[in-house]
């Protein structure tokens, strides 16, 4: 019965990404034109405007996904009130602020968001909320599962564990570096888009691909995080549940 209510627990978490890859490629199959999506961003799928038939879709995946995740990290947040402060694991908090930016940025009307672009700050904010949280947890993860199996927890092991969760980083490091370079040495090119495919950009230089490239990359780490079971009962020494 414990380890059933562990992965009901978790359960939530994995069903709100496939929510969200669900609900993006309904989107993608009702949009009224090709949709490449090497090159055209995931706000493309979410406006009425620019996706009609398909824009619910996305921002159903996008909410169900955002929800699913705050109760994941509630969880992990209850968990680790009876621990003392340094056992905690910042990542939960950060990875509960990031779902929270999320559910705001779908479900608030831009009447109610008194900020200029207010949508766009709240998706930013939530973006870098969920990949902190996640590279955090994943590398307490790894010194745990390097714990259990008698590894020393320093030296090495914290170092593997270090790249590990670090590679979750690296799609947006080098989509940011990709677009810091556009803007200065190519700054003639329009926002990323179809035209970008007709002038037969290389499409390591697009946005779009390093956007949704970040977004596989998060969802595959939150999906082992929650398939390893870090608020399973051996997680509580390190600072889980």
């Amino acid at each position: 019965m414990g380890a059933l209510a562990r992965q009901l627990t978790r359960s939530p978490a994995w069903l709100g990404v496939l929510a969200f890859w669900v609900g993006l490629w309904i989107a993608m199959r009702r949009y009224p034109s090709e949709f490449d999506w090497s090159y055209m961003t995931i706000s493309s799928l979410v406006y009425p405007d620019r996706d009609p038939g398909g824009y619910a879709w996305a921002w159903a995946g996008i909410v169900l996904c955002a929800l699913g995740g705050l109760y994941w990290s509630a969880v992990l947040l209850c968990g680790q009130r009876q621990l003392p402060p340094p056992e905690r694991a910042a990542g939960a908090w950060a990875l509960g602020a990031g779902f929270v930016c999320m559910v705001c940025c779908a479900l608030l009307p831009d009447r109610f968001i008194p900020v200029p672009k207010g949508h766009e700050t709240l998706a930013i904010a939530a973006f870098f909320g969920i990949c902190i949280g996640t590279v955090q947890l994943a590398f307490h993860a790894t010194k745990r599962s390097l714990r259990l199996r008698g590894h020393d927890p320093t030296g090495s092991p914290q170092v593997f564990a270090g790249v590990l969760a670090g590679t979750a980083l690296l799609p947006i490091l080098l989509g940011g570096i990709v677009q810091a370079y556009v803007n200065y040495a190519r700054p003639e090119l329009p926002w990323v888009g179809l035209e970008w495919r007709a002038r037969a950009l290389p499409v390591y230089l697009s946005f779009a691909f390093w956007e949704w490239t970040s977004c596989a990359v998060l969802s595959v780490y939150i999906a082992l995080l929650c398939a390893v079971g870090i608020d399973g009962p051996q997680a509580t020494r390190y600072g889980f549940t």
